[in-house]
């Protein structure tokens, strides 16, 4: 009997990757093989051991393809938008994930960054990653949000604009400031000044001048001026630190290096872009 429900459940797994998916729910799985709870988490609990299936979440499972059978899992690309929806929460692939799958592909990135409206824990799906970064707001900043073809369907990522401002405004996901202007030297010219005033509108100024300041020294004052506009029409902006990192850093100089009026930024190490 044992036997019959592992074999039922892998039937129904290689089933699915026919048709080209990799996600099930529980429900949906006991529904279509008769199965109760029980026998199905024994089922899965099986074809987990031999690394043919994952679960990300109570309910939510994943199938591994055998082209996939070494990382453990397939790329997340390929199920985060049906996970989120099973999650029944906004969300887009962001940050450094994004700006790679933009063509911003200096390094390679080491975690699938997800930007979402719900605070979750990290997922070791295999040998991916899948990183969560909160942010309240998403609704306000849907103009930047597009959706991107993949394998098995869509899932949504950040417009080059949208990426440039995150990039800024979680320093802690995005590698340091040497590599953040080393992304933005090659995302800068993707981005478009219209929808970078309108979300820059939505976002905290002093990450406004941080990069207003950087895409202006790497050349891409063609994508400032309307961000400009927009920050200084929201009132005067006080002075801010390009890093703020390394102001609480007690071996760093204090002594600043420049002091950029237009953004009203203070520069105390000029970021260095890896060519």
């Amino acid at each position: 009997m044992i036997h019959d429900q592992r074999s039922a459940l892998s039937s129904h797994i290689n089933g699915l990757l026919s048709a080209g998916r990799v996600v099930f729910t529980a429900q949906e799985a006991e529904h279509g093989l008769g199965l109760n709870r029980g026998a199905f988490l024994d089922a899965a609990e099986r074809l987990q051991r031999r690394k043919a299936l994952i679960r990300l979440r109570q309910g939510f499972y994943v199938a591994v393809p055998p082209q996939f059978a070494s990382w453990g899992s397939p790329p997340p690309s390929w199920y985060i938008d049906a996970l989120m929806r099973h999650e029944q929460r906004p969300y887009y692939v962001g940050l450094l994930k994004a700006a790679e799958l933009h063509g911003a592909t200096h390094q390679a990135v080491m975690e699938f960054q997800v930007v979402t409206g719900k605070r979750m824990p990290k997922i070791k799906a295999g040998r991916n990653l899948i990183v969560f970064y909160f942010r309240k707001d998403i609704a306000r900043v849907e103009a930047g949000i597009e959706n991107r073809k993949t394998d098995t369907g869509t899932m949504k990522i950040s417009s080059p604009a949208l990426t440039a401002l995150d990039l800024l405004r979680y320093p802690q996901a995005s590698g340091g400031l040497d590599n953040v202007a080393t992304v933005l030297a090659d995302l800068g010219e993707k981005i478009s000044p219209d929808q970078l005033a309108v979300l820059s509108d939505m976002t905290e100024r002093p990450v406004v001048q941080r990069l207003g300041y950087l895409l202006d020294r790497l050349g891409h004052l063609d994508r400032t001026g309307l961000m400009h506009t927009a920050l200084i029409a929201r009132g005067p902006p006080a002075w801010t630190e390009l890093d703020r990192q390394e102001i609480r850093d007690p071996d760093f100089t204090r002594e600043p290096q420049e002091r950029d009026d237009r953004w009203q930024v203070i520069v105390r190490r000029t970021p260095e872009v890896d060519e």
